[in-house]
């Protein structure tokens, strides 16, 4: 009987959180190595049906630069990286685009259906939704890397206020119609300024920003806005972690109420983050005031 009561505890402590959220927006970037755990990726999508079964509105964003780089393999299409960024020609991005918008997006829709969520694949060229300009890093061509230059969010909108949910591939067009791939990060950030989300999330590799990386316990739960340049600045923040932060705080200041960081490895991570006081992740919000 114990255990059943500690069951109902749970549920009246997620109680005023579900009221809060009810009807509000939510941005997830789904990606990192966890996609490729099996387990890992039916809870998250069981996580992902709750919260949408309590009414919550949610837009999620996929990557999958691990699925792309087996189909360039088995294709025998050799391909190259710039500081982190796949250099992205004719060939590549023919076979980003398939792998994004088909394989791994219709996968999670059906996922979703499993589910009896009505979930919409989508990527940013649906809609003229995101347009984009070629990328540049350090002056250098990196062929069809995008941009983001606008999101038109009114389809997002329609779908939402009909209780769709939208996956988007991160793939964007320019002004003449050509293909682009986008970082994914970059394109859920995006969209959540654009709906005015009242949380960004990102499911990822790691459980959030440390003040000390060798040390678990100095995890960072909650970072203000106003802290993120010194923490820049002292390396506390560093590598691949700072354009995330720098969106985020970007974001925040286009109407994100917060952003979450949260390592998609750990069990039900979403649910605690969002339903629990404690929290498991890195919350960023605007300002200690």
């Amino acid at each position: 009987m114990e255990k059943y009561i500690e069951k109902a505890k749970i549920l009246i402590e997620a109680l005023p959180y579900i009221q809060q959220f009810k009807k509000k927006t939510m941005v997830i970037k789904y990606g990192g190595s966890f996609m490729y755990d099996e387990a890992r990726k039916q809870s998250v999508m069981d996580d992902i049906s709750l919260m949408r079964l309590v009414g919550i509105r949610l837009i999620i964003v996929h990557g999958g630069g691990k699925d792309i780089s087996g189909m360039l393999s088995d294709l025998d299409i050799e391909t190259e990286f710039l500081d982190g960024l796949r250099i992205t020609n004719e060939k590549v991005i023919e076979v980003a685009e398939m792998v994004l918008s088909g394989k791994i997006n219709k996968e999670l829709v059906q996922l979703l259906q499993n589910r009896e969520i009505n979930a919409v694949g989508l990527s940013g060229k649906d809609g003229g939704m995101i347009k984009v300009k070629k990328k540049f890093v350090n002056n250098m061509d990196i062929g069809f890397v995008g941009d983001i230059i606008r999101v038109d969010n009114r389809l997002l909108l329609t779908l939402l206020k009909d209780d769709y949910l939208p996956v988007i591939a991160p793939i964007g067009t320019d002004k003449t119609g050509q293909s682009y791939n986008i970082n994914a990060d970059h394109v859920a950030y995006a969209v959540a300024k654009s709906v005015k989300a009242e949380k960004l999330i990102y499911l990822t590799d790691t459980d959030g920003v440390y003040m000390d990386p060798d040390n678990p316990d100095s995890i960072i739960r909650r970072l203000f806005a106003e802290n993120v340049p010194k923490l820049i600045e002292e390396g506390v923040i560093s590598g691949g972690m700072i354009p995330k932060v720098e969106n985020s705080v970007d974001a925040l200041n286009q109407g994100v109420n917060s952003v979450h960081i949260l390592d998609g490895k750990v069990e039900h991570s979403m649910l605690l983050e969002l339903f629990t006081a404690a929290g498991v992740g890195t919350m960023i919000r605007r300002s200690i005031i």
